[in-house]
């Protein structure tokens, strides 16, 4: 089935995706940076990155951090976090069931997927 991708680019230059939305959700369900890019089959570096660039790209930051210590630290994310990501989560919700039609359309379109052989 044809999908939709929606990239919500913000006039300070920033920008939310489904990659950035789905490290927010790991990070949320899972309580750190590093468990969250491993799930998502990132660096810890390249998760971090992300984090950084969300947070510049709003006024506050998106994800709050602890440090270290008998528990580890963690990741969670912020009030605002929590708001970002289910926005932009409506925001693909509503843009797919506007196009649905037109999506089915499509791939109508298209030919069918090659079988794998048995």
């Amino acid at each position: 089935m044809a999908r939709l991708r929606v990239r919500v680019h913000l006039d300070a230059g920033g920008h939310v995706g489904p990659g950035r939305a789905d490290l927010l959700a790991h990070i949320a369900t899972l309580g750190s940076i590093a468990a969250a890019g491993r799930a998502m089959g990132m660096s810890y570096r390249r998760a971090w990155e992300l984090v950084e660039a969300l947070n510049d790209a709003f006024s506050a930051p998106l994800v709050q951090t602890a440090h270290g210590g008998a528990r580890g630290g963690g990741a969670s994310l912020t009030p605002l976090g929590e708001e970002v990501l289910h926005r932009y989560r409506a925001i693909v919700d509503a843009a797919t069931q506007a196009t649905m039609a037109n999506l089915v359309a499509l791939q109508a379109l298209a030919p069918p997927p090659a079988r794998k052989p048995d």
